[in-house]
Order: structure tokens, then C-alpha cells, then sequence
């Protein structure tokens, strides 16, 4: 449900479970040069979904993050964001683009 919504949006996903030396990425997205790293959260509800990602886990996506563009040069001219992708047990999909950044 994750992945559709993105290319719905227009997005074109470049990786799925990406795995890096740092951990592993959801979904990594680009559209019109803007690079996106989303993690996806799937729980009973939106509210739960969105409690669910910790300052550890976000660090993590970080380097993750990090790791990944050493090894796709080229990628992100227009910037690159960090995504939540909250996903309800009723099939709600709701997006917070830019969730995260670094401190």
C-alpha cells in the first residue's frame, strides 16, 4: 500500500528493504530530483503509527541515509528528506514528508 501511494504520487521508488552497512531503509524515492528516505510504519492506527518511530531508529535512518548516497552519486539534486509513511489498519495511508532532519 506503501509503495502505491508513492507512485501514485508520481514517485519513482529506486529501492525496497534497502539494506546498508548503518540498517535497513523502507523505501527510497525520487521525484524531480527530490530524494526521499521513507520508513514505513504500519500499526492498528495512524496515531500508533506515528509514535512509532524512536530517536534511535531515526539516527539510524540517517546513516542509512548516509550510506546510501555514498553509493548512488547523483542522486538528490533538488534535496533529500527523510519520509514517514503511516499505514492504518483500515488501509489509511497518510505521508509526512520531511519528518526528520539532521540535529
Amino acid at each position: 500500500m506503501a509503495e502505491a501511494a508513492l507512485t501514485a504520487s508520481g514517485w519513482q521508488v529506486l529501492g525496497r528493504r534497502v539494506r546498508t552497512p548503518a540498517g535497513e531503509i523502507d523505501l527510497v524515492a525520487e521525484r524531480e530530483g527530490m530524494l526521499a528516505f521513507i520508513e514505513v510504519k504500519a500499526r492498528p492506527s495512524l496515531i500508533e503509527a506515528a509514535g512509532a518511530l524512536g530517536r534511535r531508529q531515526r539516527e539510524r535512518l540517517l546513516r542509512a541515509g548516509e550510506c546510501w548516497l555514498a553509493e548512488h552519486p547523483g542522486h538528490g539534486a533538488a534535496g533529500v528528506r527523510f519520509d514517514l509513511l503511516l499505514v492504518g489498519a483500515d488501509g489509511t495511508v497518510r505521508r509526512i514528508a520531511d519528518a526528520f532532519r539532521l540535529e
